[in-house]
This record gives C-alpha cells, structure tokens and sequence, in this order.
C-alpha cells in the first residue's frame, strides 16, 4: 500500500472518530442535566462565650444607686464628698459612675482628710483645687471653719457621700461627714449617704466612750465607744435623728429637724460580716491604713501610741501592727505584754524594713481569737507599760496641748486623770468592765438607727 493511501485511510480514521463523538454529545443533550448541589447554609459567626462575671456578695450604696437608675439623684445638681476608697463593688469610682447618670448633674467635689486623691499626710490641712480628670471644683472641707464650710455648699440641691470608715471613733471621716450634715441641712441641701461595711463588723463595740468635754476633729459624736460597731450610714441616720445624747449636731433644733437625708443602704451585708467576708478589694482608706490588717490594728493600737513612747510599724512595714519601744528588744517586748495575758492576741517577731533600707526586727502583734478579742484592751495595758518601763510617769508632764490630745483621741477623762496619779500602778480591768456596760447601753440607744441583721436573723 502506498504512502497515499496510508495517509488517506488516517485521515478517515479521524473523521470517523470525531463524527462518533459529536452524534455521542448529541444524544447526551436530551437528558436532563444533573443538579448543582445546594449551597452550604451561610453560618454567622458565635461571640465567644463568656464566664459570667464573678462579683463580690455585697452591692455596695453606689451599686444599689445604679441599679435603682440613679432616681435618688435624678434631676439634682450634685456634689459629691468622697476619696480613692469610694468605688463600687467592681472598682469603678464613685466619681466615674456618677458622672454617667442620666439625669443629674455632678458640679462639685470636696474632700476629706488626706484630700480628694488621698495622699495628704495626716493632719494636714489643704488647700482647694481642681480635679485633673473632671476639671471641676474639689473643695477642701477638712480643716476649714463653719462658715466656710457652710459657704461650700451653697447652691447643691444635694450632696453626695461616699466615704469608707474603717469603724474607729477617731477616724476623721465620720467627723467631716457631721460637719457636711450641719452644712448641709443648715443652707437647705439634702444629703445622700451611700453606704458601706463597716470593716471590723457590726458587732464589735469596745473601748471608752466619748466624754462631751473632748467632742472635736477626731471625735464628733458623744458617748460613743472608741470602736463603734455601726455603718457610716447607720451613723448618719443616728446625727440626724438621734437625741442630743449621742448625736448633738450644732444646728437648731428646727434646723435639724427639717434637714433631709437619705440613705442608701448595701444589699448582701450582715453584722456579722468582717471586710474579708464580703469579696470587696481593699482599697487604701488614708496612707497609712493600706490593708484591712493596718485597720484592725488602728483599732488595737492606735491609742496605746497616742502621747507615749510607743511606736507602731516595724520600720516601713506591718503599719499599726507592729509596735515598738525605745531601747527595747523585741523579746523584752513580748515578755512583758505577755505578762499581761489579754485575750485574744498574741505577739511575734517580724522583719521589716528599716528607714535605712536594711531589715529590721520587730514585733508584730497577732489576733489569736475575735471571739475573744476586745479590740482597744492592748492600748490600756500598753499606756500602762510605759509608766512601768519610764523613771518618771510619762503621762504627768504632758504639756495641755499634748493632754489635749491625749483625751480627744482616747475620749475618757477618767482615765487620763488616773495614769497621771498612778501610773504603771493603775488597775486596767475595771476600767474595761465599765466601759464594756457603757457599751452596751451605747447599743441599745444606737438600736434604731441600725440598717443590717445579725448573721442568723432579721433582728436588729
């Protein structure tokens, strides 16, 4: 066969094929064509599931305000008396949620001892100033005169006050918030007291109470004990409707009577709740009362080192927990407080950190048993030590203004008069059973004015 005709019958070959596919497309054509699967459904995207938010037990006066919608200040221009400690249970400040009320209008601060940030030292007076964040006024109500105090709140349809109390007589807050209730009520302008726990709980009332004669700064209320055992707005409540004998506001009568308060009361709180029962952060009421164990020993040792040679803190550290004495080993120390047997305390050594930087030991006071604890016994028998421990009564050649001070802080004249005459022979416990009866008597006035159960019942 030719190389003709092999090229030919090739090129049949592929017309033949190429005819066989198209008529095999064609016959393909009548069938009805498959179906395209359904589209997937489109999913939206899930948020993260979030653990719910844990919060502490207590709702604190700022949180009920919120939650109730603000409505105790709706349509009110406001102040608002406060400090760093003055936040809600999640640690917002007062200030921050206040400023988003809907209704009302914040136009002012004032501040208490330590000012409005609180890094003032303690006594110091301040002058008034303007708050970086808000650019609004912060008036220093600390340190200043009646009348200037009064000038402060004019025009306020109400004042605000949120203010944390670590439930010590002497503390000054409870003290200013007297003076803002005078000032107040005196020019017309309702005060709201949110309200939080007292520290130390509601049930522990100790220690001497206020004599009339030493009313001051450090202590605004008469007959009350030097632990106190009531809520700042319970004590609030008591200023403005308590008889002269444990309130005694410098107003008229009329004044007082006419004055308008509310209270926000917290939700979750008992009496029997310490500061670590309610799941609150502690926040630093004043520089030197940085946890909630600087505020229990304010209460146990602050008077012991009113006017004597007692210290407190071990060097930089353990404030108002770790006492000292000059020319004293911490084991001389222990030996002889030990001595004395109170209850409910024991007493160790401890390093902390001296002035210099170096370590230093001390001795740190320790409670054994609250139960048993009464808070201010320790001063009692400190105050007596260092009559003991001193050739001469320390006590008896205080100059007035050191006396002065003396009785304001401690509140008992009786007292005084008798660790001058006898010094480190002065018998302590009757000292002790008779203000433990006066406290109870304090309680039963106080009764009424009480916004929290005990642990175990509605009682009051």
């Amino acid at each position: 066969m030719s190389r003709r005709s092999l090229v030919q019958l090739s090129l049949g070959a592929v017309v033949t094929g190429a005819l066989s596919l198209i008529l095999g497309c064609a016959g393909c054509a009548t069938k009805p064509p498959a179906k395209a699967p359904p589209p997937a459904p489109a999913v939206a995207p899930t948020a993260p599931v979030l653990p719910p938010e844990k919060l502490p037990p207590v709702m604190l006066g700022i949180d009920v305000l919120e939650a109730e919608g603000f409505k105790a200040i709706a349509g009110k221009k406001i102040g608002l008396l406060s400090h760093p400690a003055g936040v809600n249970r999640r640690g917002e400040s007062t200030l921050t949620v206040l400023r988003r009320a809907p209704q009302s209008k914040l136009v002012a601060l004032f501040a208490p001892e330590h000012g409005f940030e609180g890094v003032v030292k303690a006594g110091e007076n301040f002058k008034d100033t303007t708050d970086p964040r808000t650019g609004l006024p912060v008036h220093a109500l600390y340190g200043q005169g009646r009348e200037k105090a009064m000038a402060m709140v004019k025009g306020l349809d109400a004042l605000v006050i949120d203010l944390q109390d670590i439930g010590a007589r002497s503390y000054t807050y409870i003290v200013i918030m007297r003076r803002a209730l005078e000032a107040c009520f005196a020019n017309g302008v309702e005060v709201i007291v949110l309200d939080r726990p007292n520290p130390l709980g509601g049930l522990k009332v100790d220690g001497p109470p206020l004599d009339e004669t030493n009313m001051s700064g450090v202590g605004g209320y008469p007959r009350m004990p030097y632990v106190h055992g009531l809520t700042i707005g319970e004590i609030a409540r008591m200023a403005k409707e308590g008889s002269v004998a444990v309130a005694r506001l410098d107003l008229p009568e009329k004044v007082r009577a006419r004055g308008r308060l509310t209270v926000i009361p917290m939700r979750g709180w008992n009496r029997a709740m310490r500061w670590p029962d309610t799941g609150l952060r502690w926040i630093a009421t004043s520089p030197n009362i940085p946890t909630f164990e600087a505020a229990i020993g304010y209460a146990m040792v602050g008077l012991g080192t009113q006017n004597s040679n007692w210290t407190w803190g071990i060097g930089r550290d353990f404030p108002f927990r770790g006492i000292g004495y000059p020319k004293k080993s911490p084991d001389e120390i222990i030996k002889a407080m030990e001595a004395w047997k109170i209850p409910g305390v024991a007493f160790a050594k401890r390093t902390g950190t001296g002035s210099d930087g170096k370590p230093l030991t001390g001795v740190y006071v320790e409670v054994t048993d609250w139960e048993k604890w009464n808070p201010t016994e320790l001063s009692f028998y400190m105050h007596k030590q260092a009559a003991k421990w001193e050739r001469l009564n320390p006590f008896s050649s205080l100059t007035a203004a050191e006396q002065r001070s003396f009785k304001i802080h401690v509140g008992s004249n009786a007292w005084f008069a008798e660790l001058q005459r006898a010094g480190g022979r002065i018998d302590v416990p009757p000292f002790l059973k008779n203000w433990a009866a006066r406290a109870e008597i304090y309680q039963e006035q106080t009764r009424k004015f009480r916004l929290y159960p005990w642990a175990d019942g509605p009682g009051k």
